[in-house]
């Protein structure tokens, strides 16, 4: 899902990318026709066929989201609801986040976390009169929903919905576009959800995403979705946007990518997110640990990582993909890129990698081999742009 400074939302909770495997078919989101209309070159994405980019290209949808206002068919994700007056209690025995003080209709980013310390997932939290509301990636929904009902679901009741579609509208023009459909959502503020009815389809809506920018992300039932959808590009600022966009936005938002940025052998102190981490769950904390991994996070809390993920930009207009080598000055490796593109509002080529905490300061110069070439780089501040979310 996302994250790097305490202001990113993740929800849209970053999906891997991971291919399913050959034999297993391909699933669609309510929303196939649609895209198949709009002309979306369609790829596998997460177990989904999924779109990549209209016809007007990637570069054109990046920055139309930037300026005004794209919609984002995110329904592979997984949507869950935990029911039960012990749930958010259970559900800190999973992790790290305060969500006993969770206040109502408030959104919360979280992850999942393994006897290492690792992520298993990262998620989205919101409290909802009734429930927790949970939105998870869509490679890692499965396993999710199963170690949900084998740690807690003696403890509350673990309900997936399947039968929900999640639309994300981003950019500084959605409140503009989705407020004629309910005036009301522009009343929301960030990391906060409440019920909306919108183009006749009861809603749950978040003002939260995964690109940097203003938006919403809106849970509606499956067979709402279409019109809902073919309503919000009625809008004048919306337009469809696709996966490749999704990612060239969250990564010049310093977002983190499940499965690529933060993995199972990745700890939340060397991934930078410490930020979501509150006080009350950190060691000294009135509920401190009691979740898996917990020990040696309270451990690097406490002393440092020996890694961390780092901010990188190119001094050439060299595009470093995932997989590039990281050394230092004296030629010597020091660690590698787990994301990388072209930053189309930045201009320059921008990356994020793990590299030895001595290494982290920004301004330090590194090199990335691409293809063979040493191309020059320098560990920079995250994001790479500043955020442009409600407060």
């Amino acid at each position: 899902m996302s994250a790097s400074p305490p202001s990113a939302s993740s929800s849209s909770a970053s999906s891997s990318a991971s291919p399913p495997s050959s034999s297993a078919p391909l699933k669609r989101t309510p929303l196939h026709a649609l895209h198949l209309e709009l002309g979306a070159r369609m790829v596998p994405f997460g177990g989904y066929e999924m779109p990549v980019q209209y016809p007007g290209g990637i570069l054109a949808e990046h920055e139309h989201t930037r300026t005004s206002a794209g919609l984002f068919d995110v329904s592979h994700m997984g949507q869950i609801r935990l029911l039960g007056a012990d749930a958010d209690a259970a559900l800190e025995t999973l992790v790290p986040q305060d969500i006993v003080g969770l206040p109502l209709l408030k959104q919360r980013y979280a992850f999942f976390t393994n006897e290492q310390g690792g992520l298993l997932d990262d998620l989205m939290v919101t409290r909802r009169e009734a429930d927790l509301f949970l939105i998870v990636n869509a490679a890692c929904k499965a396993q999710d929903l199963a170690h949900l009902q084998a740690r807690i679901g003696s403890r509350c009741v673990v309900q997936p919905l399947p039968d929900q579609a999640l639309l994300a509208l981003q950019g500084p023009r959605a409140v503009t576009a989705l407020a004629r459909l309910d005036p009301a959502v522009d009343a929301l503020a960030f990391m906060t959800g409440s019920y909306f009815t919108l183009a006749g389809a009861a809603c749950f809506v978040t003002r939260s995403g995964y690109t940097g920018e203003d938006g919403f992300e809106i849970s509606v039932r499956a067979d709402q979705a279409e019109a809902l959808a073919r309503a919000l590009l009625a809008q004048p600022e919306v337009a469809p946007i696709g996966l490749g966009a999704r990612d060239t936005l969250r990564l010049e938002a310093g977002l983190c990518l499940y499965g690529h940025d933060i993995t199972p052998e990745t700890t939340p102190v060397e991934a930078g997110l410490t930020w979501a981490i509150q006080k009350v769950r950190r060691p000294g904390g009135e509920r401190a640990g009691g979740y898996p991994g917990a020990e040696r996070i309270g451990r690097e809390l406490a002393d440092g990582p020996a890694r961390v993920r780092v901010g990188l930009v190119g001094q050439e207009r060299v595009p470093v993909r995932e997989g590039a080598p990281l050394l230092g000055a004296d030629g010597m490796p020091v660690g590698r890129v787990t994301s990388g593109s072209l930053g189309p509002t930045v201009g320059r080529p921008v990356a994020l990698g793990y590299v030895p905490r001595e290494l982290s300061a920004a301004g330090t110069s590194l090199l990335a081999e691409v293809r063979g070439k040493r191309v020059p780089m320098t560990v920079t501040a995250l994001p790479f742009r500043p955020p442009g979310y409600k407060r």
